[in-house]
């Protein structure tokens, strides 16, 4: 019996590894490419489960079958290790070089607990605060903030798709455009940080493939290779940051920075997992920060419980084209 139950999992294990390779972006293919760390370890303990079972032969297929599983699935988190070398570098702490804090929550629009919210951002005091999942509730209760963020763009949904952005710095060009599909908005604009310097932000929320969203990944990917390719024409400092509802490991968002251009913090520093909050092993990082070149990091940070599905996510951004 146990070495059936070994059998079986593997047998599992190996169904939800290959399953992404599939050329299909059903759900239930492109589902298994966020948890790879739980497959990883699942396949881990595998490998020790293996070297009880008697039979030589069979022990050694599991073995070498699990070592391969696991193997896999850590060359994609790999990068999302402090193993790696970090791919934005420390901000070197000079005095006088403009910086912007920027703070995304993904609120979950039953929750009730603003206050929770309000007291971090009144804590933290970020530049720019992007709230996601807000209708027009979330915005008549967050209305105690105006007073330090006098640069707004709302577009409250009743459909979890609803989206805020509270600015310290003022805002130019604001366009609030339903990429792919309808009811499903994402705020485009230029932040003025000086005089002399202006950041072109996307804020986004694309609708993730789940049984109760999208039956396919395809209009998710179609708006970040939209947005990639749009950043890929131009050399202006850029700053991409939601909830994109792929985990950062993804092909997709592979394709996404490498097609952009764009610099991931969180290679060599961790995965910043952010979603689910109610569940620690089954976590992944599904709320993005993605810039140019023109960045150093200071510091991101996961912030703590709102009462939504999903944590904060607060990262300082250092404004150091040289």
């Amino acid at each position: 019996m146990f070495e059936i139950t070994i059998l079986l999992i593997t047998s599992i294990m190996m169904f939800v590894t290959f399953a992404p390779f599939s050329p299909s972006n059903h759900w239930i293919s492109r589902v298994w490419e966020f948890p790879r760390v739980q497959i990883a370890v699942i396949t881990l303990v595998l490998m020790f489960a293996s070297s009880f079972i008697d039979s030589p032969v069979l022990c050694l297929v599991l073995l070498i079958t699990n070592a391969l599983l696991t193997s896999y699935q850590l060359m994609w988190i790999f990068p999302y290790t402090r193993l790696c070398t970090k791919q934005v570098p420390k901000s070197s702490g000079i005095q006088g070089q403009p910086s912007i804090k920027i703070m995304t929550s993904n609120v979950l629009m039953p929750n009730r607990q603003v206050n929770k919210l309000i007291d971090l951002v009144n804590h933290h005091q970020p530049d720019v605060l992007v709230t996601l999942e807000t209708d027009l509730w979330w915005e008549t209760q967050l209305a105690s903030i105006h007073k330090d963020y006098p640069y707004r763009v709302n577009h409250p949904l009743d459909n979890l798709y609803g989206m805020h952005l509270y600015s310290k710095y003022a805002l130019e060009d604001i366009q609030v455009l339903e990429l792919i599909e309808k009811d499903i908005p994402s705020i485009h604009c230029y932040l003025i940080l000086n005089e002399d310097t202006k950041i072109k932000c996307h804020f986004l929320h694309p609708a993730p493939p789940s049984p109760t969203e999208n039956d396919t990944s395809t209009p998710r990917d179609k708006e970040l290779l939209v947005i990639a390719k749009q950043i890929a024409k131009k050399t202006e400092a850029t700053i991409v940051t939601g909830d994109l509802n792929d985990v950062a490991w993804s092909p997709t968002t592979k394709a996404f920075r490498q097609i952009s251009g764009l610099k991931d913090p969180r290679i060599g520093r961790g995965m910043f997992n952010t979603f689910h909050a109610d569940y620690p092993f089954l976590r992944w990082p599904l709320d993005h920060i993605f810039h140019s070149e023109h960045f150093t990091l200071s510091k991101i940070e996961r912030m703590p419980s709102v009462s939504s599905d999903h944590f904060p996510l607060l990262s300082e951004l250092i404004y150091d084209p040289k």
